[in-house]
């Protein structure tokens, strides 16, 4: 699930998962990350869900995908588009 509040110029998003699902360590990687899995790792919001915020440039698209522990590359269903390999967020 993807969560986003504007801000001067920018867009803070917020990728946020099940805690459980899949288990263990999760990041988000993407374009505005240069695709590094250390850059984002989602951590525990105490409400069953873990996320991770980036602020990113208005008016752009993003590809990103989460990583998981085991080399486990995986899709966000409720991304904004879907552009063969990856997710894309709007911004």
């Amino acid at each position: 699930m993807l969560e986003r509040k504007p801000l001067k110029g920018r867009t803070q998003v917020t990728f946020v998962l099940p805690e459980d699902t899949p288990v263990g360590p999760v990041s988000v990687v993407g374009d505005f990350n240069h695709w590094n899995p250390a850059a984002h790792p989602l951590t525990s919001r105490g409400d069953g869900t873990r996320a991770a915020t980036v602020a990113l440039p208005n008016h752009g698209g993003h590809s990103f995908r989460y990583l998981a522990a085991g080399d486990y590359w995986f899709d966000d269903e409720h991304a904004d588009a879907h552009d063969g390999a990856n997710s894309r967020v709007h911004t």
